[in-house]
């Protein structure tokens, strides 16, 4: 099989610069999510989508031609940015044109794509063996993706925000028309446009930045937590996900069970996240995502059925902490500050897939430190979501005063609690009679 180590000779004392290649990759990730943020604030969410779908199409077609390793890394660091932009993009949309009651649902659905991407790369991989073609086989779509995406309506609510109400009305009645609702589209009007929206302009006037999630002590709080639960995810996915060669099945054959996987963790995360609350349930995966990566330090090497199934068990949980993440982090933030703080929550999340390669290297020292530390992490992770709220049947906060409001509930909740369960260990004297407090 033609690769990137075979024609470079990433080996013996290269063979870091595997490693330093993904962590590049990933870098792009991370840098992305920022940059392509502050564009789709400033010029919307469609154009910043296509513009990525481009920049991945001609990064990805480039890297098939690289000359050298260093332009290869460069490429693929632009096929990062330009991944973060996508999947920025294409969330803002889903939250902000589907209704509230389908969001989770919908979420879940734009996440078995990304399985079902999984399964197509393992034919393509398998079925055009020299990494260039297939390097330019999987990027040259998006060129297309990119002229299909000018049929994607933009944000309402970012063009009502921006001073575009007649464009906005005009796109709610040409939704509304392809929706078979032609005539509810025509009875819409500016005036009853922007009263429905009132609300976002008035809150879109105080403006919350980065600061403030550490400003305020309730934000700070949420923040912290949530930033391990997302690195610790990131850290401990990316850390499964590539190190699939180690494991001794084939290749093609284990990447589509780790996409495999994804499709009964999904449907049994969307299950536990409405029924249990997100908060146990994010708990639960990463603990137990934990359990399994360090449970390969005790399985032999050549048990590799074992290995796998472990391991597959371990990626599944980490595709769940992705899942409920996602929902998770935009129902705990406020509105005035949701984008902002799911943007920094993200980011820890590329920091740790950045970083996840790197620490691969430390298994030239003992072969069980990597695990050790990916295990951990993710252990780690699951106690700072223990200390998170719960959002299950709550209305999403729209200030930082609601935020606060609901932290007082929750702690006066748990006084109540408390003084119940202390007043029933109190033994009450014979014949019935309560307690006699002298």
């Amino acid at each position: 099989m033609d690769t990137i180590v075979t024609e470079w000779d990433l080996v013996c004392s290269s063979g870091k610069l595997k490693e330093m290649a993904q962590s590049i990759f990933m870098a792009g990730i991370l840098i992305g999510g920022p940059v392509f943020g502050e564009l789709s604030d400033r010029f919307g969410r469609k154009p910043i989508l296509t513009c990525s779908y481009l920049l991945l199409a001609a990064s990805g077609s480039g890297a098939a031609f690289s000359p050298t390793l260093l332009v290869y890394m460069l490429l693929r660091f632009l096929c990062g940015c330009s991944i973060s932009g996508i999947t920025l993009s294409t969330v803002i949309l889903n939250v902000e044109w589907v209704p509230t009651w389908m969001r989770a649902i919908s979420s879940t659905a734009i996440g078995y794509f990304y399985t079902f991407g999984q399964f197509i790369l393992s034919g393509l991989a398998y079925a055009v063996p020299k990494w260039r073609w297939l390097q330019f086989t999987v990027s040259a779509p998006y060129f297309i993706f990119a002229l299909s995406s000018w049929w994607t309506p933009e944000s309402i609510r970012w063009m009502v925000l921006n001073g575009k109400s007649s464009k906005a009305l005009k796109t709610l009645r040409r939704v509304a028309a392809y929706n078979g609702k032609k005539e509810e589209g025509e009875k819409l009007s500016l005036e009853e446009l922007k009263h429905n929206l009132q609300k976002d302009i008035s809150l879109a006037k105080v403006k919350y930045g980065l600061a403030d999630l550490v400003r305020i002590p309730t934000l700070r709080r949420m923040t912290f937590c949530l930033a391990i639960a997302w690195f610790s995810t990131g850290f401990a996915y990316y850390s499964l996900a590539m190190g699939v060669e180690e494991f001794g099945v084939n290749l093609y054959i284990l990447q589509i069970i780790f996409g495999g996987v994804d499709i009964p963790a999904k449907f049994v995360t969307i299950l536990s996240i409405s029924y249990l609350g997100r908060r146990i349930t994010l708990v639960a995966v990463l603990l137990l995502a934990g359990v399994a990566i360090l449970s390969l330090i005790f399985v032999p090497l050549d048990m590799q059925m074992v290995r796998t199934a472990v391991a597959v068990f371990g990626k599944g949980c980490m595709s769940s902490s992705f899942s409920c993440l996602f929902l998770y982090t935009s129902e705990l933030y406020p509105t005035v500050i949701r984008q902002t703080g799911m943007g920094a929550s993200n980011l820890w999340a590329r920091v740790g897939s950045m970083i996840a390669p790197l620490v691969k290297i430390t298994g030239e020292v003992q072969p069980f430190i990597p695990n050790v530390i990916y295990g951990t992490m993710a252990l780690l992770g699951g106690i700072a979501a223990f200390f998170l709220l719960e959002t299950l049947n709550r209305p999403l906060p729209e200030t930082i005063e609601d935020l606060e409001s609901w932290v007082r509930q929750g702690k006066e909740t748990k006084q109540e609690s408390e003084a119940e369960k202390a007043s029933q260990k109190i033994p009450l004297k014979l014949g019935g009679s309560s307690p006699d407090p002298s």
